[in-house]
């Protein structure tokens, strides 16, 4: 049996959607507005990086689904 290895993408895609994440739940909590003014409008750019981070976290889960896949079927 091989060992189940996590792939590079999926690492980096998830580090990066929880990244996103976490400034997004700062962007809600109206901790960003001093960094770039288009924080300063809290609900819109909390809304814009948690629907970001969304899309990292699927775009992670690709290439894991796609490794399983292969190992499912012996490549």
């Amino acid at each position: 049996m091989k060992p189940h290895h996590w792939p590079w993408t999926f690492l980096a895609f998830t580090a990066l959607g929880i990244v996103t994440t976490l400034a997004g739940i700062a962007a809600f909590a109206g901790l960003m507005g001093s960094v770039h003014p288009i924080f300063n409008d809290s609900m819109a750019a909390g809304l814009a990086l948690l629907v970001t981070a969304i899309a990292l976290f699927l775009t992670g889960a690709f290439p894991l689904v796609l490794r399983r896949l292969a190992e499912r079927e012996g490549a």
